[in-house]
């Protein structure tokens, strides 16, 4: 049997060619809708890039003005990487290995080989490095804070999640800061072969667990929960958690010995939100004020929340806020107010349901990747930070206790994501890339980052070649068949890579004399001497090939979250200052950030329903797409089929829509201080009356409407903030933004992202 795998889920392959099909692997309890797009999207003509090409104007004349609707020049292989290698060699012999970003966000396949990522920075880095980015637009706040107040990384903490399995028939209260949805746990960076979140979420329903969702969306738990809807303002739910924090000081609920015991801190946490620090008591009524939930409701809940074995979750998008920090560091405390943290169905979780292998019951494995090699360059910034750094060279931003200086950078070369996609203030971005002097990317579509590039090679999709899925936290391996051919001169990353290593001298090097197929069976040689170590005996890897899919043996493994430190705090201390949970952290306050000091804080968003600015303005909302992941497939079936006169819905609750004057269906016109951008109405009572939800990832497309630059495709991204959550983590705060809406009344403009740019002939003098 045949298989492939991505992000979005594992297939069975069946026929071959144009009768090929993709079907859903029989044991996965719910198959992604996303999936349902992928072989549409790799065969679109349309977006498909099919030969080497350079942006004409810079081709004669060096131009920088990519406006994304430039023609390009095709050319031949040869003559294509003699170009980027040049220009390669010529910034680093000019400016310094410094002076190139190289940008890549990992998403673009499931396969531990052809991960474009590792194989850009393992290129990069034989040729002297690069400057680099660090932590995720996923979960940046918590990548940061997660390490001083618990002493793990974020990818620990989260693979120490207390385990599905001991939340069923113990949990009885799951109150879902940012909801537990299906729809963001469709995807995971490694591949998954299954889908479960919403099959463990009516299992613990269907065992007695009462289940609370606190989101201005209702749809951010299934619908078979029968959850209690609390919808506070947007990035409110610190002041929220604090009111219910001050309820249990005030009745005395909070378990004073377990705070005792096991953190570090609370005195201070609990004079501040006692009033005593700043003359402000976080009380119930406080917390309504600010938040629009009723006083009784949040009493209540404390009370309820204090006498039942609760779990507290938070969803990843919660952080990605203005001082996002802070929910996570509050609803952490929050938990230990309890004193639950450490027991079966209680606590506190991160990532529930924000990617699908959180929280399942099964053993880590550190399976082997292709590695980087050292970057001899020092240099990086946040990864939100990509358009002050190519805005502002010789600034600097404050990160986790640093001031970092921002190099001069001449030539960006990114491969593996869209930035067009995940960044914030799109319009602020567009003019940001046009400041190096060369952009190089490697990309599978025509995307808005392709067509803002100089040199834009093609790459092969995960369908078009083969590869490995190798998930730590799945329980099974897969071999990822090559389903189709290439499309027109597309390439893989590691031969385009591979043609620039020959241009440096460093191809036996980068290549260890492997092809494709020798990487493969390298990677399986390692992952069987991993698998040993864990009691575990892969198949050779010929085997392997033939099985298309390994299922380990016994793989079950259940995870209390700070199950080994509540057992014995002296013998197993957390890796902090103190060895227990940092309420209170010294380390951070020396910082000395006003937006992040030593504690968690109340502090007003830049922009929220509360300011006095806000009147008749709403809270952009803006959470994973359920049929596309990030910008991929965009061009799919899928997606296409969601959209609304080929523009992204936009979702209304009806009291709304009809102040406004505009029903389901409509164009409107969404504005912000950054941007403008067209969307499609959908009407829907599961909305906080004065917020506007979106899914991210329309493809970009701006362009000039009678004077004013229009997203006419409707990415949400074109109306967000650029800012960093902090001076600690720097985080994204893409839910943090107050938008205008009106009804379009004008033509309704031509998409052009949906198609190829112009291809030109070339000129030869």
């Amino acid at each position: 049997m045949r298989y492939t795998a991505a992000h979005w889920g594992t297939y069975v392959v069946e026929g071959k060619a144009d009768g090929v099909s993709l079907n859903p692997l029989a044991d996965d309890p719910q198959p992604s809708t996303i999936g349902r797009g992928w072989l549409s999207a790799v065969r679109d003509q349309g977006t498909r890039i099919r030969r080497p090409s350079v942006r004409r104007a810079w081709l004669e004349k060096r131009d920088r003005d990519r406006t994304g609707d430039d023609p390009f020049v095709e050319l031949p292989w040869d003559e294509a990487l003699d170009l980027a290698a040049d220009e390669l060699r010529r910034v680093v012999d000019t400016h310094g290995n410094k002076a190139i970003f190289g940008g890549s966000y990992g998403w673009a396949s499931a396969g531990r080989f052809h991960h474009a990522q590792s194989q850009l920075r393992r290129f990069l880095n034989l040729i002297g490095g690069y400057t680099r980015s660090v932590d995720t637009y996923s979960h940046a706040a918590g990548e940061v804070l997660l390490p001083h107040v618990t002493g793990m990384s974020n990818g620990l903490f989260q693979d120490c999640m207390t385990s599905w399995s001991l939340l069923d028939g113990n949990t009885e209260l799951l109150v879902c800061f940012g909801g537990i949805s299906g729809r963001t746990a469709q995807v995971m960076s490694s591949g998954t072969t299954g889908h479960e979140v919403e099959s463990w979420l009516a299992r613990i329903h269907r065992a007695g667990a009462r289940v609370v969702n606190i989101s201005p969306r209702r749809a951010d738990v299934p619908g078979v929960l029968d959850a209690e809807w609390i919808a506070p303002r947007p990035n409110t739910d610190t002041a929220l958690m604090m009111g219910l924090a001050h309820v249990l000081i005030e009745e005395g609920l909070a378990d004073r010995s377990f705070l005792q015991r096991y953190t570090h801190g609370w005195p201070v946490l609990e004079a501040y939100i006692k009033g005593e620090t700043d003359g402000i008591a976080k009380t119930a009524a406080w917390a309504s004020a600010i938040t629009g939930v009723a006083e009784a409701r949040i009493r209540d809940l404390a009370r309820e929340m204090a006498a039942k074995r609760t779990m507290i979750s938070l969803a990843w998008g919660i952080q990605r806020a203005d001082h996002g920090e802070q929910p996570l560091w509050m609803g952490l405390a929050l938990a230990a107010m309890l004193g639950q943290i450490g027991t079966k169905g209680g606590g506190f979780g991160f990532g529930y349901g924000s990617t699908t292998p959180v929280g399942r019951p099964i053993r880590s494995l550190p399976w082997p990747s292709v590695a980087q090699g050292r970057n001899a360059v020092p240099d990086y910034i946040p990864v939100a930070k990509i358009a002050d750094l190519l805005l502002d060279p010789g600034g600097s931003c404050t990160y986790n206790g640093k001031t970092l200086v921002y190099p001069d950078i001449r030539l960006v070369y990114w491969t593996g994501g869209n930035p067009f996609h995940a960044h914030q203030d799109l319009n602020r971005l567009a003019e940001a890339w046009k400041r190096p002097e060369t952009v190089i990317v490697n990309d599978i579509w025509w995307t808005p980052t392709a067509r803002r590039a100089d040199i834009v090679l093609p790459a092969t999709s995960p369908l078009e070649r083969e590869d490995i899925m190798l998930n730590r936290r799945d329980g099974s391996l897969v071999f990822m068949d090559k389903v189709l051919e290439p499309l027109g001169e597309a390439r893989d990353d590691h031969a385009i890579f591979r043609g620039l290593a020959e241009r440096f001298g460093v191809v036996d090097t980068f290549t260890e004399g492997r092809d494709q197929d020798g990487w493969l069976r390298h990677l399986w040689e390692q992952s069987s001497k991993v698998a040993v170590q864990h009691g575990v005996d892969l198949p050779d890897f010929d085997t392997f090939r033939s099985m298309g899919r390994f299922d380990r043996p016994d793989p079950t493994g259940e995870v209390i979250q700070f199950g080994d430190f509540i057992a014995d705090p002296d013998g197993n201390p957390l890796a902090t200052p103190s060895g227990r949970i940092q309420l209170h952290s010294e380390v951070i306050a020396g910082f000395g950030l006003a937006d992040c000091p030593g504690h968690p804080v109340w502090i007003e968003p830049t922009e929220w329903l509360g300011a006095k600015d806000s009147v008749g303005r709403l809270h952009l909302v803006s959470g994973q797409s359920i049929s596309r992941l990030h910008g991929q497939l965009d061009n799919g079936s899928v997606a296409r089929a969601t959209k609304i006169d080929g523009r992204e819905p936009v979702y209304l609750h009806p009291t709304t829509a009809q102040r406004l004057g505009i029903g389901s269906g409509d164009i409107v016109l969404l504005s912000s201080h950054r941007g403008k951008a067209l969307a499609g109405v959908v009407v829907d009572d599961g909305i906080r009356e004065d917020v506007a939800w979106m899914g991210t990832g329309a493809w970009y497309d701006a362009q000039q409407i009678d004077g004013e630059l229009i997203d006419v495709h409707g990415n949400p991204n074109t109306l967000t903030i650029d800012k960093g959550t902090s001076g600690l983590a720097q985080g994204n705060i893409a839910h943090t933004a107050l938008i205008e809406i009106r009804k379009w009344v004008g033509p309704l403009p031509d998409l052009t992202i949906d198609r190829q740019p112009p291809i030109e002939d070339r000129i030869v003098y």
